[in-house]
């Protein structure tokens, strides 16, 4: 379903899913570049530079600054659509409301 939405104090807007068979978390499309972006619920694991801490959570910090650590996250897949027509056939095939809203004035704004 299509929402309007803000993005970096940008109107915009968002598909979110209304079932639990939708292929995706959240899709948004981003007015200053033009570019929807798809978070799906494919997960992948990846590797993610974060701050140490100490047994009270707290950052440790050396010489050198904040320590890091790498650690593995569990995130969702994104897919970046660049192109005006792809970005339209994924709306028309996934909201329901594609017809009613109009989605098409966000993505021809000057950004």
């Amino acid at each position: 379903m299509l929402v309007q939405a803000t993005w970096q104090e940008q109107q915009t807007f968002r598909m979110v899913p209304i079932s639990d068979e939708c292929p995706y978390v959240e899709c948004i499309f981003d007015p200053g570049t033009k570019v929807f972006v798809i978070i799906s619920k494919i997960k992948k694991t990846t590797l993610h530079m974060l701050p140490k801490l100490d047994e009270y959570g707290q950052p440790v910090t050396g010489n050198k600054g904040m320590k890091q650590e790498r650690h593995k996250i569990e995130v969702f897949q994104e897919f970046y659509v660049e192109d005006t027509t792809a970005t339209e056939e994924v709306i028309k095939h996934f909201a329901i409301n594609a017809k009613k809203f109009d989605y098409k004035k966000f993505m021809s704004e000057q950004a």
